[in-house]
């Protein structure tokens, strides 16, 4: 969509077509021009495709376990807190690739383990921490109808808030609080996919979400300084969305712009009475 034709060819055509319909005896306006011709219409400056902003509130559960080495028998999970905010911006990649954006949100979760009964860490075999979680993805939409297909990858950062262990031998010192040997900052890989319904200027997203931390939640040589521990996040979430636009949304299909640009070309032209 990025090339223009020139003022020349805009007004050579359009004195053809003023004077084909004054002979036929039909406007200019009904006049069908070919695809190759409103393709070139340069239709940038007229309207922005999907460059727009959306400020969104989640709520979703998170399956949460951990990624064991050496390896720890255990359950998932169920946590049924997982909320936060986002804020997504669209725009065009290479000024007209119109399935791009960024997405950056602010999160309130739960995560942590269960273990099963022949293994512990310090004592328990469940710990649930509160977690605060800043996530950035890259995000890829395809909109059709009134509904989007939506992919996110990216990277987050987070801060556990305090520690919950339980277990028939973790000792009362250590149920609530941290270790020095813990590991209070937590980073890694997010990403996922889902669905969503537009109803300008609201859309619902559902979303599945996998989160891998690249850190451990504990110093690795805490219990030998010859065999390392590591465990690291490894999360399912789910999530529900209301988001709401905040700047104009506009369409994407190549129909949709073939209409913007013959509106503009009807713009351009001269009126005609038919004689």
């Amino acid at each position: 969509m990025a090339w223009a034709i020139s003022g020349y060819a805009q007004d050579t055509l359009k004195t053809q077509v003023q004077d084909s319909s004054r002979v036929i005896g039909i406007s200019a306006d009904s006049v069908m021009f070919s695809d190759a011709y409103l393709d070139s219409l340069d239709i940038r400056k007229k309207s922005v495709i999907n460059d727009y902003t959306l400020i969104g509130v989640q709520y979703g559960m998170g399956l949460n376990q951990m990624s064991w080495n050496p390896k720890m028998e255990q359950r998932m999970q169920f946590v049924p807190v997982n909320f936060g905010i986002t804020w997504t911006r669209y725009g065009k990649m290479f000024g007209y690739m119109p399935y791009f954006g960024i997405q950056a949100g602010l999160f309130y979760a739960k995560e942590g383990y269960i273990l099963e009964e022949d293994y512990n860490v310090e004592g328990a075999n469940q710990v649930l921490m509160d977690v605060v979680e800043v996530p950035v993805l890259a995000h890829f939409h395809f909109d059709f109808w009134k509904m989007k297909l939506m992919a996110n990858i990216g990277f987050y950062g987070s801060y556990r808030l305090n520690i919950q262990r339980s277990g028939p031998s973790v000792a009362p010192s250590v149920a609530g609080s941290f270790l020095e040997t813990d590991r209070r900052f937590d980073y890694g890989l997010k990403g996922g996919a889902g669905f969503g319904f537009i109803f300008d200027p609201v859309e619902i997203h559902f979303t599945a979400m996998y989160k891998y931390g690249f850190g451990s939640i504990y110093e690795p040589d805490y219990a030998s300084d010859y065999y390392y521990r590591f465990a690291s996040v490894s999360n399912f979430i789910f999530s529900v969305g209301v988001h709401f636009q905040l700047t104009k949304r506009t369409g994407k299909t190549s129909h949709q712009l073939k209409k913007e640009a013959m509106e503009i070309y009807r713009e351009r032209m001269t009126p005609v009475t038919e004689q």
